[in-house]
């Protein structure tokens, strides 16, 4: 009896332990103050509550029963899933991880457009005008919003807000508005066809943040690109360069016979002819005194500007650059060498392993010249798959030991070179240059071109284990260590052996479009500009039918094919049967 006494005691003294929790969440909650009573209450009451459960297992064998078993591994699984979902949830609010499986990578920003939206230097909001929230719109913009704090975005419906509207100009739905402090930009109007696009967003907003202009100029007069729209032309290039802010002109050396002060880059984009001794030192006397050149030069043509070349170590290579990897990879033929090899430079710094190709081009020859700094941009594939073919008139491209080169081919090349003031007024004469060593031939090659072929020496592209020694200069045109270089300018100099790559339609394709406006934008010598690959437009991948065949697909679909599945039931009945 004193037994039985003494095991209900204990069961009711265990009762104890939920009383007491109950007693210190409530004074918790009543005094909203979690101090050191409720707290004692509430450990105090956890701990007989848990000897409690141990000593009622011990007495009934409770842990051994099969049932308590199962809900203890259905519990213990239960806590389990939900630390894994806890956990998981945690990651996904803290760390962002999509995957776009689009083949333009539809809703992805482009490098570009991510790098303008983190450095914007004041709050830029976008304002649609629309009662309708595409969910494509909205995810475009949202992407932006993700970059940076400092961009926003709101839908506004001009009826219910008509002051605002009229603030703004809103002439019908649709209209998407930029505003930047008092800075207010037109984006464009999305309907049902035309939805929001990057390109217009990013380059609007570039116009809107970036209040600095450049002046670029083309030269015309001796068979260059068209700057109009037309065969061959560069119409869409020169587009491109309005929307980063560029002001082009053209320029006729011949009618002005020196470059104007305000040219922040020349652009000579595929002569045909050669120019007059007194245009090439005007360009000569435009770099001296700290100016930005851009050549373009195409096979088969003399521009006249060995003499200039010849200063900054370049010589252009009368060969045609052959790549056969092209032809069977995206089925460009073997004139249009596919490069997807680039420098470490800021002009093709975001490029990876992408694609840009350049129709009938020549190959570079770079030989070293003191206090010239190259860098190669464009690089072909090794031989067999790319030489440099001497024999322009052959119908069938194959190598020749002896008169062609083996590849890799340089197709493009960065160089800079520090002016001083006296060198602004007296051109300097053209230093001798010293050829580069080559790892297969140590024989001296001429800067000079020659009538017969030579093997040029082609400059490596700089490692980046070494690229201290190699890497093209900062964009800082000074260092504040030297008291000499605080009144020092720098010249730059992108030689590219294609044109044809700028031309309209192909300036679109891959990053031939990229290569030509970060070349500009890298001459120009602005630090603000973002050096990135640019948007791109979404493919049109819609389908126009004429009536005939929208008939011929309806009766299809609601006629032929019912009745092809009704026969086939039937044929199976009627063998089942």
């Amino acid at each position: 009896m004193k037994i039985v006494a003494k095991k209900k005691l204990w069961k009711y003294l265990f009762w104890l332990g939920p009383f007491l929790i109950t007693v210190g969440l409530t004074v918790g909650l009543i005094s909203e103050q979690w101090g050191l009573i409720p707290l004692v209450f509430l450990i105090t009451g956890i701990v007989i509550s848990g000897l409690g459960i141990i000593w009622q297992s011990y007495e009934t064998n409770w842990w051994k029963r099969r049932s308590t078993q199962a809900g203890t591994n259905a519990l213990v699984a239960t806590l389990a899933v939900l630390a894994i979902l806890g956990l998981i949830n945690f990651l996904g609010t803290r760390y962002h991880l999509r995957a776009d499986l689009t083949e333009t990578q539809l809703f992805t920003l482009a490098p570009q457009s991510r790098e303008l939206v983190r450095v914007l230097p004041q709050p830029v909001k976008v304002w649609v005008f629309d009662i309708n929230q595409n969910p494509q719109d909205k995810e475009l913009l949202e992407n932006y919003q993700r970059q940076s704090s400092k961009f926003k975005y709101e839908y506004i419906d001009p009826q219910t807000r008509p002051g605002l509207a009229e603030k703004f100009g809103v002439k019908d739905y649709g209209e998407v508005y930029l505003e930047s402090g008092d800075k207010r930009q037109l984006v464009q109007t999305i309907n049902e066809n035309e939805r929001l696009s990057e390109i217009r967003l990013t380059s609007r907003l570039q116009q809107l943040t970036n209040s600095t202009t450049a002046k670029a100029y083309l030269l015309q007069g001796h068979g260059e690109r068209q700057l109009s729209p037309g065969k061959d032309a560069i119409s869409q290039a020169v587009q491109a360069l309005g929307d980063k802010n560029f002001i082009t002109s053209p320029l006729n050396l011949g009618e002005t016979s020196k470059v104007p002060q305000d040219a922040a880059v020349v652009i000579v984009a595929g002569p045909k002819r050669g120019l007059f001794e007194g245009e090439v030192k005007a360009l000569q006397e435009y770099l001296n005194r700290g100016g930005n050149l851009l050549l373009m030069i195409d096979p088969n043509t003399d521009p006249k500007l060995n003499s200039l070349l010849q200063e900054w170590g370049v010589r252009l290579d009368n060969r045609l650059a052959v790549d056969v990897s092209g032809e069977s990879i995206v089925g460009l033929g073997p004139a249009a060498p596919l490069v997807t090899e680039y420098g470490e430079h800021p002009i093709t710094k975001d490029f990876g392993n992408g694609n840009s190709f350049y129709p009938i081009a020549r190959p570079l020859e770079i030989t070293s010249v003191p206090g010239v700094q190259a860098t190669p941009l464009l690089r072909t594939k090794p031989y067999p798959k790319s030489w440099a073919e001497s024999d322009l008139q052959s119908e069938k491209l194959e190598f020749n030991e002896g008169k062609d080169m083996k590849g890799p081919l340089t197709l493009g090349v960065a160089l800079t070179r520090k002016q001083t003031p006296k060198s602004a007024s007296t051109p300097q004469p053209a230093p001798t240059p010293s050829p580069l060593p080559s790892p297969t031939t140590q024989s001296k090659t001429s800067p000079t071109p020659s009538p017969s072929p030579k093997t040029p020496q082609a400059l490596p592209l700089p490692s980046p284990t070494t690229q201290s020694k190699a890497s093209p200069t900062p964009l800082s045109p000074s260092s504040p260590s030297s008291p000499s270089s605080q009144t020092a300018t720098e010249s730059r100099l992108v030689v590219l052996g294609n044109s044809n790559f700028a031309t309209d339609g192909l300036f679109q394709q891959q990053l031939n479009g990229d290569v030509f406006l970060n070349s500009v934008t890298w001459l120009s010598q602005q630090g603000e500009q973002p050096l990135s690959i640019r948007p791109k437009e979404p493919k049109n991948r819609r389908i126009t039918l004429t009536n005939t065949q929208g008939n011929l697909l309806i009766l299809s679909s609601l006629l032929l094919l019912p009745l092809i599945g009704f026969a086939i039931a039937l044929i199976i009945w009627w063998k089942r049967r």
